[in-house]
């Protein structure tokens, strides 16, 4: 056998190194062109991305891609291997689904206060009941809500009230009742409730709606864009010709995927949902800047114009931060379009962004976790919801110091106004819709009850606190409002008193009351508020039970159901 020269093992040696690059670079092409094909002409990119304006229609599942190939049939194909980074990336989003990433605000109770140091109570009315079907959702999995889920005005303003319809040139009848405080017997509870007009729905002014729609990444699960879809389809069977939709949608960019068309145009306006997909990172700033626009562009004089936004606010492209998203939505308030957000989802749900956007752009704020949520949103409520009958409606409250020792209100701490802002037509506050109702509870203790809640503060060196011959009248205090037509710039006022002599015993108050009681009472034990006293379970169920009153959609029922649960969880 011939022996090889080292020349010649060296000449071999190169051929077979040459051979080996040609091969490896022959396959990186096809895999790479493999790839390339599968995802339409972009690597690893079959999520829906919107370009601006009208390239939005790419968002739909049938747009044709590169080659001629849909969407669909990319999604068939096996994905290419993604790159080193493309790996980390995939890696880093995994675990990042391990966590939960709901952001909530820090709430601080109202404390208890003096009518010596603060003879005034000033607050915006709250008609959003969010925090409710969100926490709804956490007990329905098994579990007690974190205390910061928990707003109690949120709670009390998702049932509705039987209070009387207004008959005067105001557009809401005022309601106060006095008792007992359930949760302290020494102490009295005030019950502040409000009740908007009813209208006549066939005879409303027409609707110009955008809906404004997250069709981002983080909105692919079944509890978001699916459920989404199914809740707009709702609404738009209880629109009439007069109404006019519009959709817009965001992800990495915003775009108009539907012109201003007819709400009766329903095959138009549900194949537009139905195309929608969910991709890409979220530029909620340009979306909400382009919704507005749209909404100006075909605005109604006189008309209802309003954006709904649907999303999980977990905005992180773009104006992405709560303090520019709320200068955002300040800034476009002033152009006469109202605002409603509607949150979907758990796993990233960003409760605060949504809470802020919504209080500072003359909007409202629904949490969507179930069909039967959105039929009492999209259905029950929605017409009310729609038609503002009065705006920044504020309550500005005085206690008697003569017979009240210390107050303070249960929730709407994120609520809370300056005094001088009540008479300031510039400081906005909440609105008010056709048909809704808001309540508002006070705990009172009145003047010679000992409590740990009182605290001693030294007399003042250079003035005496003086009371005036009013309060030596039988009032507990006065109550103010103001507002203003929804058209208007200008407030109004109404003035009312509550008489100490109109105190009842606590079985003698109307359901209104003691439902209200129950409510506040199970959110101070979900928070484990300092201030709940004697609270428990139990006594919420009997509250409640026996305040059920017409209840025709079952809603004051679930909520005993959902006491019973925390009662069990809390014995864990």
């Amino acid at each position: 056998m011939k022996t090889l020269s080292i020349i010649q093992f060296f000449r071999l040696l190169v051929v077979y190194a040459l051979v080996g690059f040609l091969w490896a670079c022959a396959n990186k092409h096809s895999d790479s062109k493999t790839a390339t094909e599968a995802s339409g002409g972009e690597q690893q990119n079959i999520a829906y991305a919107p370009a601006p304006m009208d390239a939005a229609k790419e968002v739909y599942h049938s747009a044709p891609m590169a080659d001629g190939i849909t969407n669909e049939e990319a999604a068939s194909m096996p994905p290419a291997p993604p790159a080193d980074g493309k790996k980390a990336e995939r890696k880093k989003d995994e675990d990042k689904e391990k966590f939960n990433t709901e952001e909530y605000n820090t709430i601080i109770e109202n404390p208890f206060v003096t009518p010596q140091s603060n003879p005034l109570s000033t607050f915006s009315i709250d008609v959003d009941a969010a925090s409710y079907t969100n926490c709804r959702r956490v007990i329905e999995m098994g579990q007690l809500p974190q205390k910061d889920m928990v707003r109690i005005e949120e709670f009390v303003n998702y049932f509705d009230y039987d209070y009387p319809n207004p008959t005067g040139e105001h557009p809401f009848s005022i309601n106060t009742e006095v008792s007992s405080c359930p949760w302290n017997s020494q102490n009295y509870l005030v019950h502040i409730g409000l009740q908007g007009k009813k209208l006549n729905y066939d005879q409303l002014d027409p609707c110009n709606l955008v809906f404004l729609l997250d069709v981002s990444g983080s909105m692919e699960d079944a509890n978001k864009l699916p459920l989404l879809r199914s809740s707009l389809k709702l609404l738009v069977n209880e629109l009439s010709s007069k109404d006019r939709i519009a959709i817009v949608v965001y992800a990495g960019a915003a775009g108009v995927v539907l012109p201003s068309t007819p709400a009766t145009d329903k095959d138009k306006i549900f194949a537009a949902l139905e195309k929608l997909q969910a991709g890409g990172s979220t530029a909620g700033g340009e979306g909400i800047q382009l919704a507005y626009k749209v909404a100006q562009e075909n605005f109604i004089k006189n008309g209802n114009n309003r954006i709904i936004l649907a999303t999980d606010g977990d905005f992180n492209v773009g104006i992405s931060s709560v303090a520019d998203l709320v200068r955002l939505v300040e800034e476009k308030r002033k152009e006469g379009v109202f605002l409603t957000l509607c949150g979907f989802g758990m796993g990233n749900y960003k409760d605060y962004t949504m809470e802020e956007i919504s209080r500072n752009g003359n909007g409202n704020y629904y949490y969507i976790d179930k069909i039967d949520e959105a039929k009492k949103v999209f259905v029950k409520e929605m017409r009310a919801t729609l038609f503002t009958i009065a705006k920044d409606v504020k309550l500005q409250l005085e206690f008697n110091p003569a017979k009240v020792q210390a107050y303070r209100l249960i929730g709407y701490e994120n609520r809370m106004l300056k005094d001088e802002d009540f008479n300031d037509d510039k400081k906005d506050a909440g609105e008010l819709g056709a048909g809704h109702t808001v309540t508002a509870l006070y705990e009172i203790i009145p003047v010679g009850v000992q409590s740990s809640f009182v605290k001693n503060v030294d007399k003042l060196k250079y003035q005496v606190a003086t009371q005036t011959n009013a309060a030596k009248a039988n009032e507990l205090l006065s109550v103010k409002f103001r507002y203003k037509k929804p058209n208007e710039d200008v407030s109004k006022l109404i003035e009312a008193s509550v008489i100490k002599g109109e105190i009842k015993p606590l079985e003698k108050t109307s359901n209104n009351f003691r439902f209200a009681a129950a409510i506040a009472e199970f959110g101070l034990l979900l928070r484990d508020s300092e201030f709940k006293a004697q609270a428990n379970y139990e006594q919420v169920t009997s509250l409640a039970a026996n305040a059920l009153g017409k209840d025709s959609e079952g809603y004051r029922r679930e909520f005993l159901k959902l006491v019973e649960s925390c009662g069990l969880l809390a014995k864990k």
